[in-house]
């Protein structure tokens, strides 16, 4: 398939296409002294993406660089619109290990932590972007030459702040990333992608049993209420289907669900993409569990058409049922989870906004390695 950027507004294309591009580009200039205004690149499942070149600057002798914006078309991504630079030198293949060397500079992260697909203490250039660049440049090279090529991200650094590269250990930058080049919108592909490198540090550590949350209060909470290592926890957003799955196919044994009552109560229901635009049922699952307890119908009818969780957290406290409505959910968010990943061990704690234990269900409170 052809995706033609230079007009195609629905999809877009990832850093590592930039990267890519920037490089075919920059050595196609130092080889023919030609300034392409787009390049045209074939990845591995044989489709042609054609990128927009911002700029190239030269001597037309042994380096250049060349800058090519980031476009996400329809999907949602902080990265979309920024400037990747490519830095390309040519140079005697005599002189480098492998013959095209990538690396990073300024705004491309550094892995810190084991467990990732990269080594610790190398740039974040994930290996499909090196096999994209690679696999485009190397008809370009003659037999003795080789190239280097170093990726800068002016604003990375700041971008990485927005990201989970800070949890995983990756520092003073964003990552170089893609799979197919491609970005197709609203699949959140590549973000499920960025997620899973949680679950290998973590196994990496040989921790016992994971701490599975939608985010940043759960994280926060967890760290304070359950005595346990930031990389103990991982923050799954909205997709609990996709990360349970790569949990059991990797190998976990024991997960704890931890969280805000607003997205751990959908999992009661079986809802394991918690976006509020794919399913929102909090109202209609606490006023099923609520019934349990209560019999007045105008009481169930407030709870039905509460605006918040926080507020039917109020009624059901008023009622003097609090903990019997969520310790019920958080029974039934393991038993659902259980029934689903037969290889997993599951354990269920809701907290409200500010860390109060609202239900809990076959709680570990054991420290691991305790």
């Amino acid at each position: 398939m052809i995706y033609d950027f230079r007009r195609e507004k629905k999809y877009g294309y990832t850093t590592g296409s930039c990267a890519a591009a920037g490089a075919y580009c920059g050595i196609y200039y130092l080889k023919k002294g030609i300034k392409l205004e787009y390049v045209q690149l074939e990845n591995d499942r044989g489709d042609i993406l054609i990128i927009p070149i911002e700029e190239i600057k030269g001597d037309t002798n042994s380096k250049a660089t060349v800058i090519v914006k980031k476009f996400a078309g329809e999907d949602i991504d902080i990265t979309n619109g920024i400037e990747v630079i490519v830095e390309v030198e040519l140079v005697n293949r005599e002189y480098l290990e492998e013959r095209v060397k990538i690396i990073g500079g300024k705004g491309v992260g550094i892995v810190t932590k084991d467990g990732l697909q990269i080594k610790k203490g190398t740039y974040a250039i994930n290996p499909k972007p090196k096999e994209l660049i690679v696999k485009n440049i190397i008809g370009l090279l003659d037999n003795n030459e080789g190239a280097i090529i170093k990726i800068s991200i002016p604003k990375g650094e700041e971008l990485a702040k927005k990201t989970l590269n800070p949890k995983l250990g990756i520092v003073n930058g964003i990552s170089i990333l893609g799979t197919t080049g491609i970005v197709r919108p609203m699949s959140n592909e590549a973000y499920k992608e960025s997620l899973l490198p949680q679950i290998d540090i973590a196994l990496t550590k040989n921790y016992k049993k994971l701490i599975f949350t939608p985010g940043n209060i759960g994280t926060r909470y967890a760290k304070k209420l359950l005595n346990v290592d930031e990389d103990q926890i991982i923050e799954v957003s909205n997709f609990w289907d996709f990360m349970l799955n790569k949990a059991e196919e990797k190998g976990v044994k024991n997960i704890l669900i931890f969280g805000h009552s607003g997205k751990i109560i959908k999992l009661a229901a079986g809802i394991y993409n918690t976006h509020s635009k794919v399913a929102d049922g909090r109202n209609e699952i606490l006023t099923a569990y609520s019934s349990l307890y209560i019999k007045d119908s105008n009481t169930l009818r407030k709870i039905l058409y509460s605006n918040t969780t926080e507020e039917i957290i109020e009624i059901l406290k008023g009622e003097n049922i609090l903990h019997n409505v969520f310790n019920d959910i958080a029974k039934r968010v393991v038993e659902r989870a259980s029934s689903r990943w037969r290889k997993i061990n599951f354990a269920s704690i809701i907290i409200d906004m500010k860390g109060n234990i609202l239900g809990e269900y076959n709680l570990p409170v054991e420290k691991d390695g305790e």
